[in-house]
């Protein structure tokens, strides 16, 4: 498990912290929901599974999120102990984020003082114990033993809708989740992860963290995932295999001139999630590094993955090409994964190639919300004695099983009667200034004459009228040409790369747009 910072660890002395760590968490935390403040580290993964290993729940707190969020967060799972690092706390600071008072209600417990407790002795004793003993014996010794559908984790929105939702996803979901990734995946034992998504994402913890660990894969951590040529210096001193990013974090792979090819040359498959691929970015990765870029969906809610593109196989048995990988689709569901697309007010499913609301079926579908039963109830569906989440987001299928995502429900424009996308109104722009690559984020705000307006935030310095103009000479639709532009020097993102669509509509609607 090496880390590009911390230094590497033996699967025997990662799991030797894990055990000595977890009987501090026995001694300091009592409550069952145990707080972790920490970046994607050897310190934060063995954190992780302390807690795991205790029976206990473990919360990864959104540092990127505000601070109300997270003083939201913490009240709401009922969270006494905060487990974190001194030196991370001091890089926040730097950062301009002091949560050093956050928690009046709760106790910072720094893993540099927890590793002073640990004596040579013990971790010596533990590691001989650890080398000499088969799993059963080491299972039977120092795990608690739950129930599986109880809660493993629970994942917080970064309450940007008001109070963050806890999404809690059980020992099932979680291990259902990994098992799909890695079998859809392929993995093999030659690969290798790299781990840059932060912890409280869901990604991040499921399929770059859990995964890797169960799966017995060596995983690389690197607590920055916009740290691009750190990153890519990993993957090359230590072969990694496989790549999990967001479109925006990629794209800084294309972009950076300090990054060469042959740095990403031992990857086997890189996946893009958490937002729509860009296909800018998709063909200038597959330019410079000659690698393809596979798309894949889910939600916080779907433990993360619900489906993937993978690549294409060759059936040597029928001389024919098994399709993985479709361009403009997120790819088939994984194994033991369900899409239906249905009407949004009937629940009434749709034919193959109608766009409709999808609906995500499985063994990784949350819990539910924390402590919000009404809010769970709005989201999960039965049907057919099967529970299904209700993503919010349009789509549809295809003849051959994949799907297409037009957009999310929550990002269509009524203009004068007439639904329009959002996204579609971004990649207008984009192409009518001939910059497949700028920053912009279209939003949606009421309007007097027509019921709604689309208002455009841009990172360049740009009127109106020009952007009017360009857009009339490309042949756009003028429905989508925006009613007023506010230029910014960047557009609000989440912690996991993604545009900050909540954000950017309240940063419009303090400006009185």
């Amino acid at each position: 498990m090496p880390d590009s910072i911390a230094g590497s660890l033996t699967g025997n002395r990662f799991l030797t912290g894990v055990i000595c760590f977890s009987r501090l968490i026995k001694k300091y935390s009592k409550e069952q929901n145990v707080g972790l403040l920490l970046p994607t580290s050897n310190a934060g993964a063995i954190a992780n599974m302390a807690v795991i290993l205790r029976g206990k729940t473990v919360v990864n707190l959104n540092f990127t999120a505000s601070r109300e969020a997270l003083q939201a967060s913490v009240t709401k799972a009922g969270i006494k102990t905060i487990y974190t690092s001194r030196k991370f706390m001091e890089k926040l600071v730097k950062k301009g984020v002091d949560l050093n008072d956050a928690f009046s209600d709760s106790q910072f417990i720094y893993m540099e003082d927890l590793k002073t407790e640990i004596s040579k002795a013990t971790s010596l004793r533990t590691l001989i114990t650890v080398i000499l003993l088969p799993a059963v014996f080491l299972k039977f010794i120092y795990c608690k033993r739950v129930n599986i559908n109880v809660p493993a984790a629970i994942l917080f929105s970064s309450g940007s809708e008001g109070t963050p939702k806890g999404v809690m996803l059980s020992h099932r979901n979680i291990m259902a989740n990994l098992k799909q990734i890695s079998d859809m995946l392929n993995t093999q034992d030659t690969d290798v992860v790299m781990a840059s998504l932060p912890l409280f994402h869901a990604f991040g913890i499921t399929v770059t963290t859990f995964m890797p660990l169960v799966e017995g894969i060596p995983m690389i951590c690197h607590p920055d995932p916009t740290d691009a040529v750190n990153i890519s210096k990993a993957i090359a001193k230590y072969r990694a295999t496989i790549f999990c990013g967001t479109s925006t974090f990629l794209r800084l792979y294309t972009k950076n001139k300090r990054i060469h090819p042959l740095m990403l040359e031992s990857l086997r498959i890189v996946v893009a999630g958490a937002e729509k691929l860009s296909p800018d970015v998709r063909d200038a990765f597959k330019l410079k590094f000659n690698k393809d870029i596979y798309e894949g969906y889910g939600a916080t809610e779907t433990t993360p993955v619900a489906s993937v593109n993978i690549p294409d196989a060759l059936d040597v048995n029928y001389w024919s090409i098994q399709l993985g990988n479709k361009f403009g689709t997120v790819g088939m569901p994984l194994p033991g994964s369900s899409f239906r697309i249905v009407d949004p007010e009937t629940l009434e499913e749709l034919s193959a190639g109608e766009d409709g609301l999808i609906l995500i079926g499985g063994s990784q579908v949350m819990l539910g919300y924390l402590d919000d039963e009404e809010k769970t109830n709005e989201v999960i569906a039965m049907l057919d004695d099967k529970r299904w989440y209700k993503t919010g987001d349009k789509g549809h299928l295809d003849e051959d099983g994949f799907l297409s995502i037009v957009d999310r429900y929550s990002r269509f424009a009524k203009l004068g009667g007439e639904m329009i996308s959002l996204t579609a109104v971004e990649e207008a722009v984009r192409n009518a200034l001939n910059e497949p690559e700028l920053e912009l984020v279209a939003v949606n705000l009421p309007d007097e004459k027509k019921g709604e307006k689309v208002i455009l935030m841009i990172a360049k310095e740009i009127e109106l009228a020009d952007i009017k103009k360009a857009m009339l000479d490309a042949d756009a639709n003028p429905l989508m040409i925006p009613a007023a532009v506010s230029v910014t020097k960047e557009i609000p993102k989440l912690g996991s790369g993604k545009t900050d669509f909540k954000l950017a509509k309240k940063l419009l609607i303090d400006k009185n747009y």
